[in-house]
């Protein structure tokens, strides 16, 4: 099974985690982590990761998630097709750096596009099943 992160996901471990939904999510980020580490998930990777996560300010934080580009099996770079299918997700009502993460996953035929942003769950997306990780492992170990 093939799986995109986005940045928010590749964060969360970072955020403060007094918040027991914030725990949970981290957990589960973890353990899918896990899973690509031992080879039962697929990562796939993009330039708007590398854009994203290039910005953050916190060196350390930075070069962590940075490393997870060497797991991934498969790396979208910037193309036409997914400048179009970014701009047909904006119409949803999705900010274009979210648009841009999800035609990437899209394009590189992720089965799932892993995110904690409820602005992006609560949205129907034409090509990709869009999951918070919690939910994510929920229906990981149900289907093993």
């Amino acid at each position: 099974m093939r799986v995109y992160l986005d940045n928010c996901c590749f964060n969360r471990p970072f955020d403060d985690q007094s918040s027991l939904i914030i725990r949970l999510e981290t957990e589960a980020k973890l353990h899918v982590q896990d899973l690509i580490r031992q080879g039962k998930l697929e990562l796939v990777w993009s330039f708007m990761l590398d854009y994203e996560n290039d910005a953050n300010p916190f060196e350390e934080l930075r070069s962590q998630i940075a490393e997870w580009k060497n797991f991934a099996a498969i790396d979208c770079d910037p193309s036409g097709e997914v400048s179009g299918k970014a701009k047909e997700i904006m119409e949803l009502g999705l900010r274009p750096k979210d648009a841009v993460h999800i035609a990437c996953a899209i394009c590189l035929e992720a089965d799932c596009f892993l995110t904690t942003d409820k602005k992006i769950l609560n949205k129907s997306i034409a090509g990709i099943q869009t999951v918070n990780p919690v939910d994510f492992i929920r229906r990981y170990l149900d289907a093993d």
